[in-house]
């Protein structure tokens, strides 16, 4: 999970402000007809909006945010194609489970999937009711997956979205907490986090889960597992990151600074590379890399300090980052960029 979204909405009372908020960030709230699909609307500089996840598929790359936008680029981020999407919400989050089948979800609860890697999309599941937005998606393979957000929404779908269920009394998340993130943890399970602190994990994929105590008690916005066994780290506000080598018993705290001085800003998104390496990314233009399944982290703050939310590698180790302002192709340290 990804994205700036969740660095908005880490309290209930900010949460009901959110369309106002979305709206001072560019990215006003729509409400889906009732009747036919409103689709998103086309613009040539939908690259250059407000984008919050990206992800693969295959080796095309896809991005989702403002207004119901999902772009694809086929050339590593130079160039961006505006798909056909039923939506004009703000989508926060993003996930492949191939080349083909993938799924993006965002506000109002909606639930969107493709099936030619992010060309086209149909509207699976939404719930205006409930006026809160999903924040985060996993699929486990093409059948079974989760969805998470606000007021701890908790989805389940072993349908392959045909239907998504309510599953939220399986996590005993009895405050209500705001559910940030969901990541996979190699050899151990899953992991989510989210406000307050709160951390779940299960070790069966999802069938059972147990609530742990973790290490900070302010909102975590993001969670991610690296290339070693049983190994994740968490991160959240005002540069707080931390990193568990057994699935969340124990917790070390990640030193981190930039030109000298404590990394202040929120963290709010990131990925594993493709060669095993970790990228975060957050506010004030942070771009945050381990080479060494997060025990340590290069930073650097972007001299344009756009608030970055999602970030992943191309083909050639560079880095493509999403956030305010849309795309953005820098080096592999997040140093250099090309404005879309």
């Amino acid at each position: 999970m990804r994205g700036l979204f969740p660095l908005l909405a880490r309290s209930r009372r900010s949460l009901r402000l959110l369309p106002v908020v979305a709206a001072l960030f560019g990215a006003p709230v729509a409400f889906a007809a009732e009747t036919a699909p409103v689709y998103s609307i086309e613009s040539s500089k939908a690259a250059s909006t407000l984008l919050l996840d990206i992800a693969h598929a295959g080796k095309r790359l896809v991005a989702v945010g403002d207004r119901g936008h999902i772009l694809f680029s086929e050339d590593a981020g130079k160039n961006w194609v505006q798909a056909r999407v039923p939506s004009r919400q703000l989508l926060t989050a993003v996930f492949f489970v191939d080349d083909k089948k993938g799924w993006a979800v965002g506000h109002d609860a909606q639930i969107l999937a493709t099936s030619d890697g992010g060309a086209n999309w149909t509207l699976q599941h939404e719930n205006l009711e409930r006026e809160a937005p999903l924040l985060d998606v996993w699929f486990q393979d093409a059948s079974h997956g989760f969805a998470i957000g606000a007021y701890g929404m908790f989805l389940e779908t072993r349908d392959g979205g045909a239907t998504w269920d309510d599953a939220s009394e399986r996590l005993h998340n009895e405050e209500g907490y705001h559910l940030n993130a969901i990541t996979a943890v190699k050899d151990a399970g899953l992991f989510v986090v989210g406000e307050s602190g709160s951390m779940f994990r299960s070790s069966d994929w999802g069938e059972t889960w147990e609530v742990l105590q973790g290490p900070y008690e302010g909102s975590l916005l993001g969670a991610q597992g690296t290339a070693d066994a049983k190994a994740l780290i968490v991160y959240g506000l005002r540069g707080n990151l931390f990193r568990s080598s057994d699935f969340g018993e124990n917790w070390q705290q990640v030193s981190l600074e930039a030109n000298g001085a404590p990394l202040r800003f929120g963290l709010a998104g990131g990925s594993l590379l493709g060669n095993g390496s970790l990228v975060v990314v957050g506010h004030g233009g942070s771009v945050l890399r381990s080479d060494d399944g997060g025990a340590s982290f290069s930073v650097i703050n972007r001299p344009d300090r756009i608030s970055l939310s999602s970030a992943t590698d191309d083909a050639d180790g560079e880095l493509v980052l999403v956030g305010q302002g849309g795309v953005r192709v820098a080096a592999a340290n997040g140093a250099r960029g090309d404005e879309q």
